[in-house]
């Protein structure tokens, strides 16, 4: 970490590749991704209690509108969009279109997030992980039955994958 005045560059790995920024203190991760122009972690309640500004770091969750950007200071960071390289969507992403997991989609990015960690963590989760797992995420269009069967989907179809 190098200080320049007020300012401080930090070097990490997002959606694995090196990258650098210069940041302020004040600086939360949302801002940073903003500046490579990734806009799928949102800042909605600025509290950490809604879920939309989530990003993974060294493979955890974590709210992107509270976690000061210096803390990513030589970690690896995974955002939404680092989920679809080459815009190929991933089976989670492709779950949720086909069941309609979505209405506005502002708070998409932050399940579809969790719902790769959690698959990653439970790959055949009940109804009541997957209802836990993802309870610091909201949904305002209320659109959870469809979020659990997107999640429900994506599992058995890695199952049936996995089993041919």
């Amino acid at each position: 970490m190098k200080l320049v005045a007020d300012q401080q560059t930090i070097r990490f790995t997002l959606n694995g590749k090196p990258v650098e920024a210069n940041i302020a203190p004040h600086h939360n991760v949302v801002e940073v991704l903003q500046n490579f122009g990734l806009f799928g972690a949102r800042e909605s309640c600025g509290q950490g209690l809604c879920g939309c500004c989530t990003v993974i770091v060294n493979g955890k969750a974590v709210s992107g509108c509270l976690y000061l950007a210096v803390f990513i200071d030589g970690t690896e960071v995974s955002t939404v969009e680092g989920l679809a390289p080459g815009g190929r969507l991933s089976d989670v992403q492709e779950s949720f279109i086909e069941n309609g997991a979505f209405q506005c989609g502002f708070c998409t990015p932050g399940f579809v997030l969790m719902v790769h960690q959690l698959l990653e963590r439970h790959p055949d989760p009940s109804e009541e992980e997957i209802r836990h797992y993802l309870s610091g995420n909201l949904c305002r269009c209320a659109t959870y039955p469809q979020i659990i069967e997107a999640v429900r989907s994506v599992a058995e179809k890695r199952k049936a994958s996995a089993a041919a």
